[in-house]
């Protein structure tokens, strides 16, 4: 039966195929083809109409230009000559000088002096050995550095590890982060963003390699004594400059610290004189016997104001106006996710931040109603060299002292507040301030910060206290961040000593401050400063605090706010190390082809200043700082420093 059905079924079929000649039966097979195939729009003449463009069309058409242009553009770049982008400048721009390593080549000089480089706070990279579930499959991928694309992929996670234990400042249970090793640990920041990387190639053009070239990769998160606590890491330079100093037939290393491993090699010359187990046991003149000179390039000896607006806030000038400009993009209000509360609770678990704060107090920064370098005009340069008139001297300090913003309040509320005179300002003592919950709502947030048990009244005394020097700084993270000021003061300091000789100056906590610490018995070491002027430089903020919500830093800065050596033998300076001031005049690129430029002044960017290469490279080749001429001084630093007392 089912055979006979499916029979019957198909005859139709078949009797429409077999009499195409008939009409009637041909006629069905035709309206059953017809009635298969999808029907056509008419056009207006008969025609058929054309189908309507759609977005996934315009999509899809968009993407196939992009990627044609970008793999077009891509053999164009690989089977151009490679010195057809330098061809393009030198025809736009002139002919372009040499590189300071090609440069000092052609004048004789080669690799001398084994070079040792200390990167700053975040650029050196870091990489993971062990991790919780979320970070599975990234066993040795950076997770600081490089693409940052865990960042993009997993962000709860990356904070997740990237956070320190909040109670030890060390790795939290079943998480490891270790520092990249190599001169590949910040030769770059991110792919095409150089850090040592310029220098480096400099260095190579004059014989340097890798046996006298050496990175000295820590974790910049850590305190300084922590990384060796954690990671043997003072160790591990120690016995590297020691093995330098030894296959290169006893030539001494040339230290270049950049930024906050100013400070840390600053710890690191204490560290390795002091005994064990504290320190490293090499003995007073272990700095004399293995190290030429330190160039320290932009380094915060004294501190710098921007690290208490980012512990305070987690704010500088660049995210203090994305703030401004889109309030809700770095809140919940766009992505649903609290990106400054994390970076707070992340930044504030990293202990070596508090190796910046400003230090001195206000004998250094200046108070109330004074500071060192009053009002200074950045436009204007002028050499120490170049002998001012009465009246040009005269001029000058009219204007450090015209009436304006006050540098020495590190923090006001109110813009009217950061200018008025001290004796008009009501302020009310937040100390003794009662803490309290905040009554808001809480258990939405994703994260909780040291805010969250501040309550309204701590806020509101934090604000009333209206203005804050670099001495009040200090209680001020106290009151707002008790935690990390907690392990803070257990490896840092911010005093000013009163005798040296104190036995409580040797502990480790003193050896980042050089206002409470003596500089090596090593009288043939030379010490340099290297740093760019005449760019903008943050040096006070401007407070506000923000609406009360669910989940906040209650603190924000007010953007619309606008502001107008000690040389010889010394108490910090015992055994008198040559000091050379070096400045470096700050002038932009002049066009896109010179990139980031070869005469910036700016923190990172000075490591490419050609200016800068050539002396580092000079001194590595051999010279001393009287053969490069000695200072070379543009700012007022020598007439600031007049201003402060200080016992030397």
């Amino acid at each position: 039966m089912s055979f006979l059905r499916r029979r019957r079924a198909s005859e139709p079929a078949k009797a429409g195929s077999n009499s195409g000649d008939d009409g009637s039966g041909g006629g069905g097979g035709d309206r059953k083809e017809r009635e298969a195939k999808p029907r056509r729009k008419q056009g207006p003449g008969g025609g058929e109409r054309p189908r309507r463009w759609s977005c996934v069309d315009s999509c899809c058409w968009f993407v196939g230009c992009v990627c044609s242009i970008w793999w077009f553009l891509l053999f164009l770049f690989n089977a151009m000559p490679a010195s057809f982008p330098q061809y393009v400048t030198e025809a736009i721009t002139g002919p372009l000088p040499d590189p300071p390593g090609v440069k000092l080549r052609k004048e004789g000089l080669t690799a001398r002096h084994p070079v040792v480089f200390v990167p700053g706070i975040v650029t050196g990279g870091l990489e993971l050995w062990e991790g919780h579930q979320c970070a599975e499959g990234l066993f040795r991928k950076r997770l600081w550095g490089g693409t940052f694309g865990e960042l993009y992929k997993r962000p709860l996670c990356w904070v997740e590890h990237m956070s320190l234990d909040n109670e030890t400042g060390l790795d939290p249970p079943g998480i490891r982060i270790r520092p990249v090793s190599g001169l590949v640990a910040a030769d770059y920041f991110a792919p095409g963003y150089f850090v040592w990387a310029v220098l480096i190639a400099n260095l190579a053009r004059i014989g340097y390699e890798e046996k006298n070239m050496y990175m000295a990769a820590y974790d910049w998160r850590l305190s300084f004594q922590n990384t060796e606590v954690r990671d043997q890491t003072l160790s591990r330079i120690k016995s590297n400059i020691e093995l330098m100093v030894t296959t290169s037939g006893g030539n001494k290393v040339v230290v270049i610290p950049h930024s906050m491993g100013v400070l840390y090699f600053l710890h690191f010359m204490k560290w390795v004189e002091a005994p064990a187990p504290m320190g490293g046991g090499g003995g007073s003149d272990w700095c004399a016997k293995h190290i030429k000179a330190v160039m320290n390039i932009g380094g915060p000896f004294l501190g710098v104001p921007k690290a208490v607006s980012g512990l305070f806030s987690v704010e500088a000038r660049d995210i203090a106006v994305a703030r401004a400009f889109a309030p809700g993009v770095l809140d919940k209000d766009v992505f649903k996710f609290q990106t400054l509360q994390h970076m707070m609770r992340m930044t504030r678990t990293w202990d070596s931040t508090m190796s910046m704060i400003p230090k001195g107090g206000d004998t250094i920064w200046g108070g109330v109603d004074w500071s060192p370098e009053g009002f200074f005009n950045c436009s204007t340069k002028r050499s120490k060299n170049v002998d001012m008139t009465t009246s040009e001297l005269t001029a000058v300090r009219d204007l450090e002292n015209r009436a304006g913003v006050n540098y020495g309040r590190l923090i006001s509320f109110g813009k009217d507040v950061a200018k008025i005179h001290s004796s008009k300002i009501e302020r009310t003592d937040f100390r003794g301030a009662v803490k309290g919950r905040n009554p808001s709502n809480t258990s939405n947030c994703d994260v909780w910060t040291e805010y969250h048990d501040m309550g309204v009244g701590g806020v509101k005394a934090v604000a009333d206290y209206k203005v804050y020097t670099a001495s009040s700084i200090l209680d001020l993270l106290y009151f707002v961040a008790p935690k990390l000021m907690k392990r803070g003061s257990a490896h840092f300091s911010y005093g000013i000593a009163d005798n040296l000789d104190d036995p409580k100056y040797q502990h480790y906590r003193y050896w980042s401050n050089p206002l409470e610490t003596k500089l090596p018995n090593a009288p043939d070491m030379e010490i340099y400063s290297l740093y760019g002027v005449g760019i903008p430089t943050e040096r006070a903020y401007v407070y506000k605090l923000t609406p009360t919500s669910e989940c906040y830093i209650p603190f924000q800065i007010d953007t619309s706010a606008d502001g107008e050596g000690w040389r010889g033998k010394t108490r910090f300076n015992p055994s008198g190390i040559n000091t050379y001031i070096r400045e470096y005049d700050h002038a932009p690129p002049a066009n896109l082809l010179e990139g980031r430029g070869t005469q910036s002044g700016a923190h990172v960017d000075i490591m490419g200043n050609f200016a800068l290469i050539e002396d580092i490279i000079r001194v590595a080749a051999g010279a001393t700082g009287e053969d490069l001429g000695g200072d070379r001084v543009y700012s007022g630093i020598f007439r600031w420093s007049e201003k402060i007392q200080l016992q030397l």
